[in-house]
C-alpha cells in the first residue's frame, strides 16, 4: 500500500501536523502513518513533563494541538474544568488539562489508526513516492512525508562530567529513560539554571528537605516566554525572513532565545525555598570533580565546593542535527541543501525537495527560534496545510 502521507515522530510536532491534516480533510486516518519508537503519542512529552513535576506549561492557552486556537478553552468549559487550571495573566493551561485535551482531540480524529509503532533508520525515493524504513526491516511507502524529529534523546553532559561517569550510578541526566531516580542518594546536586533545573529542584526538595543544591553558572534570567512573544507574529518574523543568510539566521535564533531562563513564579517559589533552608543556590562554573570518602563526590567550583552523593543534570540537549546517520546518508544521496550549522535549507511551505516536508528543529531556519515549541509545531503545520 502507498500512503498518501508519512509522519516520522509522534512528539508534540508530529500529533500537531498529523492533527492539523485529518481536521482539514487534506487525509483521511487510512492513509496516514505516524511513525514513532514509542507505542501512544506524545509519550516523551508525557514521561519528560511528569519526570521533572510540571504543574503549569509556558506557553499561553491558545498554543496547543487543535486548529483551532480557543480550543482548548472551549474544551475546559463544556468539560467544566475549574478556572484554576489556567494560570497568570497569560492564562497558562495545567500540564493535566493540557495533555486531557491533547489525547482527546486525537481519540476523536482516530488518529490511533495512522500510528505505527518503530524505528525508523532509512528514507528512500523509489519511483514516485518516499519508502521509510524501519530497523526491523518494514517499508512504508508514501507520496508526502514530513520529517518531525527532536533531539530530545541527544542529552547534553558538561565535559567535567564525563570523566566520573565510568563505573558509577550517582549520575543521572533528568531526561534520561533508563535512569532510576529511587536510587538517588542524598544531599544532592542539580546541574542547571533553567525552567527544567527549577521544576527538578521543587520536585526533589520535597523528597529530600534541606539536602538539595542548585548549581547554576549565572544568575537568574526570570523571563515569562523563551523566546520574546514578538516571535509569534510579523514584528520579529517579517525581519527574519528577509534575512538571506542563513549563518546570520542561525545568529539571530541564538540571541532571540532565553536560554537558561524560568518563569517569575519559579523564581519566587526557588527563593522562597532558599529563604525556609529547604534548598542552597550556589553560583559559579564547576571546575572540576573528586572522589571523596564514602563514595562522595566534591563538586569544585571557582569560590566554594559542593560536597554530595548524587548529581542530576538539568542541562538540555546538545544541539546538532536530529535524525543521525540515516538522514546524513538521505541529504548525501538527495542533494538536500543545509546551512554551516547543518540545518536544513526549506522552502516558505517547509519543504526540503518535493513532497518532503519538515517541523520542529528542522524547520527552525525557516520558523525561527519558536520552531521547537508548541506555537512553532501550530505555525509550521498551518505553512504546510496552506501550501498544499
Amino acid at each position: 500500500m502507498v500512503y498518501d502521507w508519512i509522519v516520522v515522530g509522534g512528539g508534540i510536532q508530529g500529533s500537531t501536523i498529523a492533527a492539523f491534516l485529518v481536521k482539514n480533510n487534506k487525509v483521511s486516518t487510512d492513509k496516514l502513518r505516524i511513525i514513532d519508537p514509542h507505542d501512544m503519542p506524545l509519550f516523551k512529552w508525557t514521561k519528560s513533563t511528569e519526570r521533572i513535576g510540571m504543574k503549569f506549561l509556558r506557553s499561553p492557552f491558545v498554543h496547543h494541538l487543535d486548529v483551532d486556537p480557543f480550543s482548548l478553552r472551549s474544551y475546559a468549559v463544556n468539560h467544566q474544568w475549574k478556572k484554576s487550571e489556567f494560570y497568570g495573566v497569560y492564562k497558562r493551561p495545567s500540564l493535566e488539562i493540557f495533555n486531557v485535551h491533547s489525547q482527546s482531540l486525537l481519540q476523536d480524529l482516530g488518529l490511533g489508526a495512522s500510528w505505527h509503532q518503530g524505528y525508523v533508520n532509512g528514507i528512500d525515493r523509489e519511483a514516485n513516492y518516499w519508502s521509510i524504513s524501519t530497523v526491523v526491516g518494514e517499508r512504508l511507502k508514501s507520496k508526502k512525508v514530513v520529517l518531525a524529529l527532536s533531539i530530545n534523546d541527544q542529552l547534553h553532559v558538561p565535559e567535567w562530567a564525563e570523566s566520573i561517569k565510568q563505573g558509577r550510578n550517582q549520575l543521572f541526566h533528568i531526561f534520561d529513560e533508563a535512569a532510576d531516580f529511587s536510587k538517588l542518594r542524598p544531599p544532592v546536586a542539580v546541574i542547571g539554571g533553567g525552567i527544567t533545573a527549577a521544576h527538578t529542584v521543587i520536585k526533589l526538595s520535597a523528597l529530600y528537605p534541606g539536602q538539595v543544591t542548585l548549581i547554576k553558572r549565572h544568575p537568574f534570567r526570570v523571563c515569562d516566554f523563551d523566546s520574546d512573544p514578538g516571535w509569534l507574529g510579523p514584528k520579529y518574523q517579517k525581519n527574519y525572513q528577509r534575512i538571506k543568510d542563513y549563518s546570520e539566521r542561525r545568529e539571530v535564533i541564538k540571541k532571540a532565545r532565553n536560554r537558561g531562563s524560568l518563569p517569575s513564579e519559579l523564581f519566587h517559589k526557588l527563593r522562597k525555598l532558599e529563604n525556609d533552608q529547604t534548598i542552597k543556590l550556589a553560583d559559579g562554573e564547576i571546575t572540576s570533580v573528586q572522589g571523596g570518602e564514602n563514595k562522595e563526590l566534591i563538586l569544585l567550583m571557582d569560590t566554594q565546593e559542593v560536597k554530595v552523593q548524587s548529581i542530576v543534570f538539568a542541562t538540555g540537549f546538545r544541539p546538532s542535527r536530529p535524525g543521525g546517520n540515516w538522514l546524513e546518508k538521505a541529504i548525501e544521496k538527495f542533494g538536500l541543501p543545509c546551512a554551516k550549522c547543518g540545518y536544513p535549507i526549506v522552502s516558505h511551505s517547509l519543504e526540503w525537495c518535493p513532497h518532503l516536508y519538515v517541523t520542529g528543529p528542522l524547520a527552525e531556519l525557516e520558523i525561527g527560534p519558536i520552531a521547537r515549541n508548541i506555537s512553532g509545531a501550530r505555525q509550521a503545520a498551518e505553512r504546510i496545510i496552506q501550501s498544499i
